[in-house]
């Protein structure tokens, strides 16, 4: 399985995108409109703020889900073996150290409004067959969401004490609508494909990896499918030395729209995080 490279100045771009995504799950967008300095400058103030014990000060918050989560928190669904990182949760509501906050609010809206765009392809290239079991327009299941998130991820560099089988995001599917991942810092990132190969994902500048989440799954009655994707460990020890940072953007619906006759988005949303670890 090839992962498409998508330009988003290409008049046939929603056609091709959403055709990528039915097919794997997956798109690579280049040419896009978000500001790749900005990018840059986000992972810079994260990475200080990483290093810092001011980290220390915003432990999460169970119930709003927001603040910094400590190294090896959570674990995929079905695994025990905790992930090897620690990441931080920007909500737009949410808490965030004042010299971080500009940018980091910045580059979270830029994100937003691509989504709107890229959701607006979606329901327009969509079966009518497949549309007909949506609730409400996609585009319009996010306004007003106070879910949508923007997780900072830190791996930190690996010293051979970590355990055994553990990596550094295993094996899961992601829980929201889509989810928008600008190029990661170092490569790692792999997709499995139907005959349960893994492939490597590109984190070239200037790259937006995009992948359909378990709602859009859910939504669409399978028809989008929520493809399984890792973050494996680096090889060989210059590598091994250093951090890897990577930004995705969880795009979640309202906490009241109804993804189908099972569940809302907060029902499901709910039930995932006590899977993963990041709820009792």
């Amino acid at each position: 399985m090839k992962v498409k490279k998508i330009d988003f100045n290409d008049l046939s771009a929603p056609k091709k995108f959403t055709q990528s995504l039915e097919q794997t799950g997956f798109t690579v967008l280049i040419n896009h409109p978000i500001d790749s300095e900005l990018i840059n400058e986000v992972y810079n103030i994260w990475s200080k703020f990483f290093s810092s014990d001011s980290k220390y000060k915003y432990i999460f918050d169970e119930h709003k889900q927001d603040g910094y989560f400590p190294f090896k928190t959570e674990n995929a669904k079905g695994k025990k073996e905790k992930d090897l990182k620690e990441f931080y949760h920007f909500f737009s509501w949410g808490r965030v150290p004042l010299e971080l906050e500009s940018k980091t609010r910045n580059l979270y809206q830029q994100l937003i409004d691509l989504t709107t765009i890229l959701l607006q392809w979606i329901q327009d290239e969509t079966p009518d067959c497949i549309k007909s079991k949506f609730t409400t327009q996609l585009p319009n299941m996010i306004k007003g969401s106070e879910t949508n998130l923007l997780r900072i991820i830190h791996y930190p560099p690996l010293d051979g004490s970590e355990d055994k089988g553990a990596i550094r995001g295993a094996p899961h599917e992601d829980i929201n609508l889509i989810t928008l991942l600008v190029a990661g810092t170092e490569p790692g990132l792999q997709v499995l494909d139907k005959n349960n190969n893994w492939h490597d994902v590109s984190c070239n500048p200037g790259s937006i990896a995009i992948n359909i989440g378990d709602m859009l799954q859910e939504v669409s009655g399978g028809y989008y499918p929520s493809t399984t994707h890792q973050v494996v460990n680096p090889i060989g020890e210059k590598i091994k030395n250093e951090s890897r940072f990577s930004m995705p953007l969880f795009l979640h619906p309202r906490a009241d729209v109804r993804l189908s006759s099972r569940y809302t988005a907060a029902e499901y949303l709910e039930e995932r995080l006590k899977e993963i670890g990041l709820k009792k």
